[in-house]
This record gives structure tokens, C-alpha cells and sequence, in this order.
């Protein structure tokens, strides 16, 4: 009889040992699978290129500045994200409840960054078509700063025309570096 205890014995010992084992390589399992996680849908190159960018427009009905999303090719605000976001501001904004506030003709001569700001040079027409209310250029101002300054190494903006510094447009000045106005 004492050999059969000790059979008995071994045999209970190694039955919980292969349970031991068993419940050890299911919980490895469950882990291994956690770890994989595969996304529902491959992203395309396009997508992976996709970025947002806040454009400031005048809002027609509170006449204040107001964002307007954009979804654009990252790559192409790479070569020169100055120049783009300006451009899409004279272009006019999307949304019709938003309007556009660059005066008709403004070209941009150059737009470089130093130094945390952008030197912005426009052309004569941004000082010569607009409508002179000293509101009206503040909001066409801002709305370039604002434009800007969402990008995180632009600081500043200095507005130059034609490569002139200290322009008038009415009452504002252009002399100083103009900071986010919100």
C-alpha cells in the first residue's frame, strides 16, 4: 500500500505540473495577442501625408476672425509653408460663412523666417485696395499673424510692401512685428 500512496503521489504531482504548465503557456498566448494589434484599415501614403491647418477668414455675420480647417499634402507645405498660407488666404475660404479679407491683386513678393519671424513682402495692392477702415485693415492684418503664428516656430510677423519697411495702410502702421492677436 505504501507504494501505491506514492504513486498515487507522483502521479497527483505530475498532473499539476502539466496543469501549471498549461495555464502558464495559455497566459504567454493571451499576451502574444494583446501585443498584435492590427488596425481595421491600411492607411495610404495620401493619408500618411495629410496634415490640418487653421486658416483665419472674417466671419460674415460677426465680422471677427474666425479659423477655417484645411486638410492639405504636408509635402507641399514643406517647401514653403509661408508662401502657401498666405496664398490660401488671398485664395478665400471654403466655408460661405466666412469671408475673404486680403485685398484683390495682393501678390506675395517673398516670405522668409528669421529668427522666430516671418518677413512677409507683399505687393503695393495689399496697401492700395483696401477699403481705408482702420477695423477692416486690423482684421486683414490679423488675419495673416493669426494664419501664421498657428505654424510653432513663427513668433512674429513683419509685413513689408514691394520691400519697404515702415508702409502705412490708413491709420496702421506696418513697422512693427505684429504677435497672435486672439
Amino acid at each position: 500500500m505504501n507504494k501505491k500512496k506514492i504513486l498515487l503521489m507522483l502521479i497527483f504531482i505530475i498532473f499539476i505540473v502539466v496543469i501549471g504548465v498549461l495555464v502558464y503557456k495559455k497566459q504567454e498566448n493571451k499576451n502574444e495577442e494583446v501585443s498584435e494589434i492590427t488596425p481595421l484599415e491600411e492607411m495610404t501614403e495620401e493619408q500618411e501625408r495629410e496634415t490640418m491647418i487653421s486658416l483665419y477668414f472674417v466671419n460674415s455675420e460677426t465680422s471677427t476672425l474666425a479659423p477655417e480647417a484645411r486638410k492639405i499634402d504636408a509635402k507641399e507645405l514643406i517647401k514653403d509653408p509661408y508662401k502657401m498660407l498666405v496664398q490660401f488666404l488671398i485664395d478665400g475660404p471654403k466655408n460661405e460663412k466666412l469671408a475673404k479679407i486680403i485685398p484683390d491683386g495682393t501678390k506675395i513678393n517673398n516670405a522668409v523666417l528669421k529668427n522666430g519671424v516671418v518677413e512677409l513682402d507683399l505687393s503695393k495692392e495689399f496697401v492700395d485696395n483696401q477699403n481705408g477702415e482702420t477695423k477692416q485693415i486690423e482684421l486683414c492684418i490679423y488675419s495673416i499673424v493669426n494664419t501664421l503664428t498657428e505654424l510653432n516656430e513663427v513668433s512674429f510677423v513683419k509685413i513689408l510692401i514691394d520691400g519697404e519697411e515702415n508702409k502705412k495702410i490708413g491709420d496702421v502702421g506696418l513697422s512693427q512685428e505684429f504677435a497672435r492677436q486672439d
